[in-house]
């Protein structure tokens, strides 16, 4: 993230020009010209089964290195209302049913426990989410990767397999959560599955 007055220009730091090129390289020789078709069409499928529309599924996958093993929701994301209980909507409670070959996981409302409220969530849902941690809305930046690193670690995934399903301004939360991707939760529950056949 670039810091306010930052004109956006390449980097002064000695090397920066040598260390780009070198990572250019680097990626066309691992990914070469051009795909194989079977690979884009394997991607394609699995972007299916997530759920995601195939750029979004491209862009985690080429940047965290990594295949996507879980999403993160905060409750915004899940549309959850507190009434006398949590209620889920049914669009977003049958989008995550159709996730395959991929974990779910939540962040509690400020001020609940995350235990309480991941068995109320699955009551809800009649869903599995392997955990939920503390949301980091409101704490300091660095609480941030501590409270998503200990949702990880409470399901047993790397960091850099989850992407987060949010608002925009949760974005942030990615690098310190050490996780593989963001996901506007719009774009996830309202686009999910559009892209190339």
């Amino acid at each position: 993230m670039t810091k306010l007055g930052h004109n956006k220009g390449p980097a002064l730091v000695p090397g920066a020009g040598w260390r780009s090129y070198c990572w250019r390289r680097a990626r066309a020789d691992l990914v070469g010209a051009k795909l194989p078709i079977e690979i884009v069409r394997q991607r394609v499928r699995r972007a299916r089964e997530l759920g995601l529309a195939y750029p979004h599924y491209a862009r985690v996958l080429m940047g965290s290195g990594r295949d996507i093993v879980g999403f993160l929701f905060t409750c915004d994301a899940l549309g959850l209302r507190l009434r006398r209980r949590l209620v889920m909507p049914n669009p977003v409670r049958d989008k995550l049913a159709a996730i395959k070959r991929a974990d779910l996981l939540a962040l509690a409302p400020e001020g609940e426990a995350p235990e309480a409220f991941r068995r109320e969530l699955v009551e809800i849902s009649r869903l599995d989410f392997a955990a939920a941690g503390e949301t980091p809305a409101g704490r300091p930046w660095r609480f941030a990767g501590t409270a998503i690193q200990a949702t990880l670690s409470a399901a047993g995934l790397p960091g850099r397999g989850v992407v987060l399903v949010a608002e925009d301004a949760a974005q942030a939360w990615v690098v310190p959560g050490r996780l593989g991707g963001f996901v506007a939760a719009d774009a996830y529950f309202t686009g999910g599955e559009q892209g190339p056949s």
